[in-house]
């Protein structure tokens, strides 16, 4: 190996070692037994594993409901946002109707707004349709959002016009179209997009802790974030609940690597 692509290669094995550094220490934190981070220096590896913080956290910390209650919300959220964002980014990608690019324009406007500026507003209009403190109040901000909507367009853009009018021409109607000839085209931008809206659910803190009021409905981020206040010095204690909130989606995103990167990469490259 030549002495140029050696230095590279080790600088970017030293750059992910650090990156994943963290995690690491983080798990074997969790393992340790109660107070044993807080010596100085604080040690790398566990000396005696033990799983006694998992176990309070999952039996009586109130985490295993907290977990049940993400889990659930973020396949939900998942599921409505891709429909909702793989038919509105379609639409303006191959249907022809008044004012689309105009729409479209005010869409990828709005980016620009940070989301927190709209969370009063909506509270208040879920707060008058009897949302508020209900499952719906929390998957209703979820159901289209403008990066979706621009993630499938760009990669629907891609698909033959041609195609799809040879199907106009045999008959097929515009759901046929896209169920069978566009959709599994769009395999790879769903798969990243599925990614992204899981993720973005599961790792939400703000909306969930504004709109669920009933401790029993608290997502996960939620409740370790009240757990935190409780066990503050447990740093022990927290790892193992950084630990249950970080491997799912970690685990979710390796196994989805590959579409993931293929869908990020394909709305960019032709």
């Amino acid at each position: 190996m030549k002495p140029k692509a050696l230095l590279i290669n080790g600088l970017l094995w030293a750059f992910a070692a650090l990156a994943v550094f963290p995690l690491v220490w983080m798990v074997c934190v969790s393992l340790m037994p109660l107070g044993s981070a807080s010596s100085l220096p604080p040690p790398v590896l566990p000396h005696e594993p033990t799983l006694v913080h998992y176990r309070a956290l999952l039996g009586d910390g109130g985490l295993k409901r907290a977990f049940v209650n993400s889990f659930g919300l973020a396949v939900a959220s998942t599921l409505i946002s891709v429909s909702f964002n793989t038919l509105a980014g379609y639409a303006f990608a191959k249907l022809r109707f008044r004012h689309r690019e105009r729409v479209f324009g005010l869409l990828i406007a709005a980016l620009v707004i940070p989301g927190q500026v709209a969370m009063l507003p909506l509270f208040l209009m879920l707060k008058s349709m009897g949302l508020v403190n209900t499952w719906a109040g929390v998957l209703i901000p979820s159901m289209a959002g403008i990066f979706g909507i621009f993630l499938v367009r760009q990669y629907a853009r891609g698909v033959p016009d041609e195609l799809l009018e040879a199907a106009r021409l045999d008959g097929a109607g515009e759901w046929r179209i896209f169920w069978n000839i566009v959709l599994p085209t769009l395999k790879p931008v769903l798969v990243t997009l599925a990614v992204f809206a899981f993720l973005g659910s599961w790792n939400d803190f703000m909306w969930p802790l504004i709109v669920l009021t009933d401790g029993d409905m608290h997502t996960l981020p939620v409740a370790l974030a009240a757990l935190s206040r409780e066990h503050v010095q447990d740093s022990e204690l927290m790892m193992a609940g950084a630990v249950i909130t970080v491997l799912p989606v970690l685990a979710l995103f390796v196994a989805l690597q590959r579409y993931y990167m293929q869908g990020l990469l394909m709305g960019s490259v032709k």
